[in-house]
Formats: structure tokens, sequence, C-alpha cells
């Protein structure tokens, strides 16, 4: 039983760790290098993230400088920015790549509120399925004879709490998400 909780917490954590994740790579007004976590590039034909490919620096809160660790990389890694959603174009100064963030629109921020909003319920509909696969778990060790219906019971009251919990998570994350999009 206790193993059954175990593993449904453990893959809980990672649904609202991936939340979070998904939850930095929405643009907000300020740079920050997690925005390009899922920006690739085609790197001798092997599509590479960028992030693997060059360092970032944001020496003001709408400007990144991109420095590529191999020049060849560089074309490649504006292309790949510039196709990106992010909306900005790169410009090259010979060495490095410049971002300027142009100031988000209150419909662009609205977009982005809504991008967060179906991030967060992706999460909470992960979290939920993990309830549900790990009271199964627990309804079928229950028929097998290896808990009894009072131990089922009180592990699906510590799962709810569980579930409660990760879900607040990612809620809470939701809010900060929305309150740092509506930032001016």
């Amino acid at each position: 039983m206790d193993e059954i909780l175990r593993d449904a917490d453990t893959k809980m954590k990672k649904a609202v760790e991936h939340a979070r994740e998904e939850f930095a790579a929405i643009r907000t007004g300020r740079a920050h290098p997690a925005m390009f976590a899922k920006i690739t590039a085609d790197y001798y034909g092997t599509p590479t993230p960028i992030q693997q490919l060059a360092g970032f620096q944001i020496p003001e809160p709408r400007v990144v400088i991109i420095s590529p660790y191999d020049m060849g990389a560089k074309s490649a890694i504006e292309k790949s920015i510039r196709d990106s959603d992010l909306g900005v174009n790169p410009t090259d100064d010979g060495k490095v790549l410049r971002l300027v963030l142009p100031q988000l629109t209150e419909e662009r921020r609205k977009e982005y509120i809504k991008l967060a909003k179906s991030k967060a319920e992706e999460g909470r509909v992960a979290v939920r399925n993990i309830r549900r696969a790990a009271k199964q778990a627990m309804d079928k060790s229950e028929k097998d004879g290896e808990i009894s219906e009072d131990d089922v019971t009180g592990g699906e009251k510590r799962l709810d709490g569980l579930t409660k919990k990760h879900v607040d998570h990612i809620d809470e994350l939701l809010k900060n998400k929305e309150q740092e999009l509506l930032e001016v």
C-alpha cells in the first residue's frame, strides 16, 4: 500500500515539475533562459536544443545575448529563434545574437494566459490520471487479498490528500504565471 502511494506521489511530483517547465517556456515581459528550452536548431543534421549550442546572458530585462559555442551553429540558432513562437527577430553582430523582446500587447498577454491555463489543466489531468491508476492498483491488491478493505479506504484518503496537494501546487504555479504575465 505504502509503495503504491510513494509511487503515485513521485509521479505526481514529476507532473507538477513538467507543468513548471511548461510555464517557464511561456514568454513574459522579462527575458529568461527557460524561454528557449523547447527551441531546437538543426545542428549538422541533428535537431539540438539551442541551450546546448550557446550561452545566454540577460543584461537587461528585455534583452538576451546569445553566444554560440560553435560559430557554425549561429545561423541555425538564428533561424530556429526566428521560426519559434517567441515573436522576436535576432540581430547578428558578428559574434553574438542579440534579441530585444518587444513589450507584450494586451492581446498577446491574454493569449499567453489562455495557454498557461491549458498547460495547468494538462497538469491537473495528469495528476488525476496518476490518482486513478493508483486507486486501481489498490483495488487490485484488495481483490488479490494482499490488503484489507480498511487499508484501501485509508489509502484512498491519503491518495486524495496527495492529489489535492499536487493540484493545488499546479494552481499556485498558474496563479504566479498569470500575475507575471499581467505585470506591465
